[in-house]
């Protein structure tokens, strides 16, 4: 039988958390230049809190590369989410390209050249 957790929805306010206090720590006290205008999309967490997915977006600027200076800065950024959170197990951070903007924008630039086709032809 499966333990019920004693608050429910915890790991979802956890993940929540964890996403506005990077966002603030990258913006603010993160100083490499690899990471440029960075948007954190989502942030998924292991049941156990022992490890965390983190979704990230950019607005200019190589994906690569600024993944290579997030997985630097992983340590550093986990040290500054230890002082934040009042948990006991802060997660290892796993930072992951997020392409669902690059999808959405590739989406609706198809649906108006289909949407201005079809006007054209009427």
């Amino acid at each position: 039988m499966r333990k019920k957790s004693s608050t429910p929805n915890r790991g979802f306010r956890v993940a929540d958390q964890i996403q506005r206090d990077l966002t603030e720590l990258i913006a603010r006290e993160l100083k490499d230049p690899r990471v440029g205008m960075v948007t954190i999309n989502a942030v998924e967490v292991t049941p156990d809190y022992a490890h965390a997915k983190v979704f990230f977006s950019l607005l200019t600027g190589d994906p690569q590369e600024t993944l290579q200076g997030l997985n630097t800065a992983a340590g550093f950024l986990r040290s500054g989410l230890f002082k934040r959170l009042h948990i006991h197990t802060v997660p290892t951070l796993h930072f992951v390209f997020d392409r669902t903007t690059e999808r959405a924008a590739d989406m609706n630039a198809l649906i108006a050249k289909a949407v201005s086709s079809r006007a054209q032809e009427d």
